[in-house]
């Protein structure tokens, strides 16, 4: 794209050059901090990553804190910027299109000139800026960094003339409009094929591979109906369910204790194990057996969020003499079923509709247990129709995975460039 005439040191490492007819200013003589409380009849808003200053009642799955005392929330005004100090790193800030209240852990900026709002907006949430902003924060490590108004205020930020910034604005929400509705289109698309990846894998493992064998009622209320030849008993007449290890609990010393890796929820995910990190711990080696993983065992989670809860994978012995946490259940099968065909079942529609209906549940949690998952009804069809329908279910798989590979790279493309045209213009690099 187009850059301005010429360019000048900005005096600023993280701005680098500027146009040579933008100034710097440091935030002080920018914003004044809002401090003003006592509205608890105003709406409550909050900061979010994704979309910046929103109405609280917009995020379904925040806690409702209506009956809080809000006399100490602050204050936000139209085209105030907001910031979340504890989320200032992940770009926890925005410009406010509503008036309203957010937490006293929040802190409101009144731009000297409302419109620079929409400009600033953009650009506090580039990732040149959030990386500044945290050279300013304090903390123990990064995920625990303040940024506190005393020091945000010391930050340098570009002041282009007005006209420029207006131009700036109006080019960054056409064009971000656009990449977000193709990035939701990607979206869209990606949740069709996972969609009809899951109706597919679900239909072979619950209804088998031939549409012409007669069916029966399973007898059970999530499955329906089955193929007549079909069996179906619950996980713990076929398979021995073993607890894991429980963390934090002191054992005796031993000449024998050794380092053993074990598998957190972490590692078990959906049909797959993830072995990118793997935590070690020092045991005796007549503790460690009774937690040690054999080659065929079905690891699933207890719970923690509801899509953590029921999900499996089959462990293959990647890692000898590994163990695992207390909050993942090992599933030994001793008969009828092959092991990574009960994996199978543990992801299709029944398996998950059982977890959460039998489920423990909290706020945003759920969890089950070893009596529950050993009630799990399992199909049981012939051995050799078990090993047809695994393989019809792994070229299923594979040629989904491979569509949905492809269309998760074109939707980081899409953010990609977003952040780059947001950053290039907010900082004088383009001219629009």
């Amino acid at each position: 794209m187009e850059r301005y005439e010429s360019y000048k040191p900005s005096g600023v490492e993280w701005l680098g050059d500027i146009p040579s007819h933008w100034n710097t200013c440091r935030n002080i003589g920018v914003f004044d901090e809002r401090k003003a409380i006592n509205r608890p009849d105003l709406e409550l808003l909050s900061v979010t990553i994704n979309r910046g200053v929103i109405k609280q009642d917009e995020i379904t799955t925040k806690k409702d804190s209506s009956n809080e005392d809000k006399s100490k929330y602050k204050v936000v005004q139209k085209n105030d910027l907001a910031y979340n100090k504890m989320r200032m790193w992940q770009g926890a800030i925005g410009t406010s299109e509503h008036e309203g209240i957010v937490s006293p852990a929040y802190i409101v900026l009144r731009p000297r000139d409302p419109t620079y709002s929409r400009f600033f907006h953009y650009l506090y949430r580039t990732e040149a800026f959030i990386n500044e902003a945290n050279r300013h924060s304090y903390g123990l490590c990064l995920d625990m960094n303040s940024l506190r108004y005393e020091d945000f205020k010391t930050i340098h930020s570009p002041l282009p003339p007005a006209e420029d910034v207006e131009r700036i604005v109006t080019f960054l929400d056409k064009k971000t409009a656009e990449i977000d509705a193709a990035i939701a289109k990607k979206e869209r698309l990606i949740e069709l094929l996972q969609e009809q990846k899951s109706i597919l894998i679900n239909q072979a493992v619950t209804r088998g591979l031939n549409a012409d064998v007669p069916m029966r009622d399973s007898g059970v209320e999530w499955i329906g109906k089955i193929p007549e030849h079909w069996k179906t008993t619950p996980l713990k007449h076929i398979s021995t369910v073993q607890s894991g290890l429980t963390l934090g609990k002191n054992h005796p010393p031993s000449r024998n204790t050794a380092k053993y890796p074990y598998l957190r929820v972490a590692n078990v995910q959906d049909g797959y194990i993830n072995l990118t990190e793997v935590t070690e711990i020092n045991l005796p080696q007549r503790v460690a057996k009774n937690y040690e993983l054999k080659n065929g065992d079905i690891l699933v989670t207890e719970g923690g969020d509801i899509d953590k809860l029921g999900r499996g994978a089959c462990w293959n012995t990647a890692i000898p003499n590994c163990l695992h946490q207390n909050h993942v259940f090992a599933i030994r099968i001793h008969s009828s079923v092959i092991p990574e065909f009960v994996s199978l079942i543990t992801g299709v529609s029944y398996a998950r509709k059982y977890f959460t209906t039998t489920a423990n549940k909290t706020t945003n949690l759920a969890s089950t247990n070893k009596t529950k998952l050993g009630n799990l009804p399992v199909l049981v069809p012939p051995i050799p129709e078990q090993k047809l329908i695994l393989k019809q279910c792994a070229s299923i798989r594979a040629q989904y995975d491979e569509l949905l590979n492809y269309a998760y790279r074109q939707t980081d493309a899409l953010k990609e460039m977003k952040s780059i045209v947001i950053t290039e213009a907010v900082t004088g690099k383009i001219k629009v």
